[in-house]
Parts: C-alpha cells; structure tokens; sequence
C-alpha cells in the first residue's frame, strides 16, 4: 500500500474516532415537555457535611423581572447554609472617581441576617453572571483585542486598576464575619464563551490573587473553571487554551479551594419545536479529567493549593440558544427539567463521595428563573431545591 493511502486511512480513523463520540453525545429533543411531576420521586443523595447553597445575580434577576432585593430576600428564606454574591466592577465604579457599593452592601447585609456564610466573587475582570465582562468603560482607551491573551505588560493599566478595585473590594468587606472565602475572577483564563475570543492570562490573574491574599491573608481564594462534559466541547477548550491551561488547570495551580462548573446538557441549536443538545456528562471517557481532579484534591496534603473543592455552579436552571432561559407555561425546557436540579446535585454529590472527598460547597445555579417561574405560576424548580434541602 502506498504511503499517501496509508496516511489517508490513518487520518480517516482518527476523524473517525474522535466522530462517534460525538455522534453518542448529541441529542435532539423537544425543546420543551410537559411538567411531570418526576422531581418528587427522584432520588436526593445525602449531603454529608457538604453545605448547599446558591449563587444570586441581580442583573439576572431584573432580566426575568424581578426586582432584584425582593428575589434576594425571598430566596434567603429558604434553608441553605451558602450563597455566593458578587462585585461588578462597571457598577460600583459607573464613573471615573465614582464608588457606589449600595448595592452589593445590601445584599451582604441581607445574608448576614438570614444566617447564610459567602463566597464574594471580587471579579474584576469577569465575574458570574451574563454578560460576565464588567470593566469600566473609563478604565480602557480601547476594547480588549480579539484573539489575545491579556498580560501584564501589554495591558499594565488595566492590571493596576484592576489590582486597585480587588484591594478595595476585600479592604470594605474582610471585617464581615460570614464572607468564607474570595473568589478572583470567574473562569478566569477562559475565553468569553462566543462573544469574545481575548484571554487573562495566568500571569494577570496570579497579580489579582497576590492583591488578595495580601489584603486578607486569613481567608481561602476560591476560583472556578468550567467542566466540560461533552467531545466538541473539551477539544474547543482545550485548543483556545492550550498555551497556558484552561480555568480548572489555573485554579489547580494559583486557588485555595477548586470550583467546578457543571452543565451536563445545552443546546446548540433549534428549529421550530425541536432543539439539538450536546449531553456526554454520563459517558465514560467524559468522566476522566473530573476524576483525576478529585482524586489529587482527596490525595493532596493540608493546606496544599487545590486541595479542597466545590461545585461553583451545578445546573438547575435551562440552558437553550437565548441568553435568559424561556418559561412556558406547563411546559419545562429540556436542558433542565425540575428533575434535573435534584439529579445533577445527587450525581456530583457521588462523585465527591466515590473518591472519599466531602466537597466544600454545592452551589445550585438557576435560582433567579426558580422565582420567575413560580410567578408564572409553576413552583415545581423552587420544590425541587426545597425538596433537596429537606431530604438531603
């Protein structure tokens, strides 16, 4: 056989290897299905010591709209132990000299009261929460550069200010007794999803994690990374950050305390009633790289970086091809279902437990769309997190 056929057929399996993966992963379904009722019989793994919680985000919640304090305070009613708020930069700084924390201090106040410990996200950069970029506007002369990857000494001012802005954040708040731990970026080193191709670099980030540990060395620094659960999803990861390690591989290296994304099931596309998913959080071969970071946080010493995780963000809310989630009334969106906020929560809650390792927290991701639904008339999401919190 000539060599140039021999190539050909080597690269044709290869293609073909990396394809039925692929194929395995990808789901299409309706988009939207009946309410059934499934989330009162699904099984509610036992938390241990793990505390549960959720993340708040206000700008989310005037999306689906809600006023933003209102939602606070009725999801602090509820009996969880953690919740995790968040600086943006662009609105405590809405102007040059500007400073406007109210909001933020409500919020902690408002936890405080209702008992709850914090993470508080200091961003800057990124934090959680779409559109997740929340620089001042008056701390640029020129948008970030597509493509790059933005470092210390090619973005010095950006650095500084930003160094200045989480100094400032932990100096107002490292007196509040229920802030647990600091959060320094949000997927840090991640490209912005599809609407930006620019990067922090580790470099940047080690600065703002530095400024941290230097304005309260007595608290952990927590940073989060997005688990990929599908083929299309890792390769795509792992290309666009391949010169220095995805999110995950940063906050192995820089953090205290590890925070994993989870998302098992998205959509990619929709036509008329039917959407195309990408699911491959069950398959075998997605499940190496979470057991690898679990089984080196479980074997690492005390006080080792990394050595304790949390699920940062565990999918409860849908994730379709619009930015806010839909709500149709009796209807449930097929990325996430009722049933899916128990399901998701009891599958990373085994994991911890298969590698001998109590998580640091489990973080519910969605509760804003809980409220909005239970306005339209459908209470069955905000059940199923009470029903977790119950019987966990």
């Amino acid at each position: 056989m000539r060599r140039g056929n021999t190539a050909a057929l080597a690269a044709g399996a290869a293609a073909a290897g990396l394809l039925l993966p692929v194929l395995t992963e990808l789901r299409l379904r309706r988009t939207a299905g009946p309410l059934t009722g499934q989330w009162r019989r699904e099984v509610v793994e036992p938390r241990g010591g793990t505390p549960l919680g959720i993340s708040f985000r206000p700008l989310q919640a005037a999306a689906l709209g809600l006023e933003p304090d209102a939602a606070l305070d009725a999801l602090l009613a509820y009996p969880f132990q953690l919740i995790r708020l968040s600086a943006y930069w662009d609105l405590i700084e809405p102007g040059p000299g500007a400073f406007a924390p109210g909001a933020l201090d409500r919020q902690l106040d408002a936890a405080e009261r209702a008992g709850k410990q914090v993470i508080m996200c200091v961003g800057p950069v990124k934090a959680f929460g779409y559109p997740e970029y929340f620089v001042p506007a008056h701390q640029l002369d020129a948008p970030l550069r597509e493509g790059a990857l933005v470092t210390p000494g090619e973005h010095r001012g950006l650095l500084d200010a930003a160094v200045d802005q989480v100094t400032r954040m932990v100096e107002r708040y490292r007196g509040r007794a229920a802030i647990i731990a600091w959060q320094v970026e949000h997927e840090a080193v991640d490209p912005l999803g599809m609407e930006h191709s620019w990067r922090l670099s580790q470099a940047f980030v080690a600065a703002e994690v530095a400024a941290v540990r230097a304005a309260d060395p007595g608290r952990p620094v927590l940073m989060n990374g997005f688990l990929a659960t599908s083929t299309p999803v890792a390769a795509q990861q792992w290309w666009r950050t391949r010169d220095q390690g995805d999110s995950l591989a940063v906050a192995e290296r820089l953090a205290d305390i590890v925070g994993i994304d989870f998302y098992p099931r998205h959509g990619l596309a929709s036509a008329g009633p039917l959407t195309l998913y990408l699911d491959g959080s069950r398959k075998r071969w997605r499940q190496r790289r979470r057991e690898r970071l679990l089984d080196r946080a479980a074997a690492a010493g005390p006080g080792a970086p990394g050595r304790r995780v949390l699920i940062a963000e565990g999918q409860a809310e849908p994730w379709e091809t619009v930015t806010v989630p839909p709500s149709l009334a009796g209807r449930a969106m097929s990325s996430c279902r009722p049933e899916d906020v128990i399901a998701n929560y009891s599958q990373c809650l085994r994991w911890g437990r298969a590698q001998g390792l109590v998580l640091d927290g489990y973080l519910f991701w969605g509760a804003e769309y809980w409220l909005a639904r239970e306005q339209c008339g459908d209470p069955s999401y905000l059940r199923a997190f009470a029903r977790v919190l119950s019987a966990a």
